[in-house]
């Protein structure tokens, strides 16, 4: 089977699968935020089901995730990398672009677990209502989650054509918190547009960033932990 056909079967089962997750859930997820948590924690693992069966891809975390408040920076290749991500972590906080909250109940439940809209071309003052909204969600505990790049950024691309975004340390030093790196070669798998590739998904949590360090030391330790980390994942995935 072609990577588009695999594809293909794939969303066929999985958008009427997001709707009768979202909305057998929903009564619950309306009265109590965990509830919508546990929601999209059960669909995330029965999308993991779906991409073996279809798509042959499996899925591996690697390394230990954060259990308490951490500030978390992914490298974001695809809608794989989110979900495993989510599934992962106890409690995660996300940072997404505010169009996606406007999609069918997707959207819904992304405000309902507590993610956090941003606009990404709203400069200075965006960032700075980014960073005040994800320390008042995130001020009792849980893990916030940040893309460095800003957007999903496919395999091969360098950081030179996406470069990592000075926000991450915005959120970092206003947090107080260790940084958690996290490596990914999602997107060789589930890149965008139809198609699957079969092969192993890996998410791998790196040592973690010490807090309180300046803008050019913890830019230059965060990149050189996640590129290098996401290269060799997909090196090793492009050799199955």
């Amino acid at each position: 089977m072609t990577a588009t056909l695999r594809g293909a079967a794939f969303y066929a089962v999985f958008y009427p699968s997001m709707a009768v997750f979202g909305l057998l859930g929903f009564p619950f997820a309306l009265i109590w935020r965990g509830a919508a948590r546990h929601v999209a924690k059960t669909f995330f693992a029965w999308t993991f089901l779906l991409l073996r069966v279809f798509g042959g891809v499996r899925v591996a975390v690697r390394g230990p995730a954060p259990r308490g408040p951490a500030l978390v920076a992914a490298k974001h290749q695809s809608m794989l990398d989110v979900f495993m991500l989510y599934h992962a972590l106890p409690e995660a906080f996300f940072v997404m672009k505010r169009e996606l909250t406007r999609a069918p109940v997707f959207g819904w439940y992304a405000l309902r677990v507590g993610a956090v809209p941003v606009d990404r071309g709203g400069g200075a003052a965006a960032l700075e209502a980014m960073v005040a909204a994800l320390t008042e969600v995130a001020g009792a505990g849980g893990q916030m989650v940040i893309y460095p790049q800003g957007t999903r950024t496919p395999p091969g691309v360098s950081t030179a054509e996406r470069p990592y975004k000075v926000g991450v340390h915005a959120v970092y030093a206003a947090s107080g918190r260790s940084c958690a790196p996290v490596a990914t070669n999602s997107g060789s798998c589930w890149p965008r547009g139809l198609s699957l590739r079969p092969g192993v998904a890996v998410l791998q949590f790196l040592p973690e960033i010490e807090p309180g360090l300046d803008r050019a030391a913890f830019m230059a330790r965060l990149e050189a932990a996640i590129e290098p980390a996401s290269a060799a994942l997909a090196s090793a995935g492009a050799r199955r």
